[in-house]
């Protein structure tokens, strides 16, 4: 995509399914164009994206990323921003 975006991995099927949020992260870095962002929304009983969500997009793009843990979101979740280089 050739816009800064969020995408919500952080209801239904994605609150209890760390390896569907996993999956579908790096199916959404993969569609963003770089130059752009897209902030990751993922659910708050996973914890902070850090510590599970980075590891895992820096090992699939390498250094064609750059992350950022944004906050926690009013709605509970987390938000982590990736920009494509």
């Amino acid at each position: 995509m050739k816009k800064d975006r969020s995408v919500s991995l952080e209801h239904d099927e994605y609150e209890n399914d760390l390896e569907l949020v996993v999956k579908d992260a790096i199916e959404a870095v993969a569609e963003t164009e770089s130059g752009y962002y897209v902030n990751l929304v993922t659910p708050s009983n996973l914890g902070n994206p850090e510590e599970y969500l980075t590891e895992a997009l820096n090992t699939v793009f390498k250094e064609t990323i750059k992350t950022k843990f944004i906050d926690q979101c009013g709605c509970g979740g987390y938000v982590l921003r990736v920009w494509k280089n």
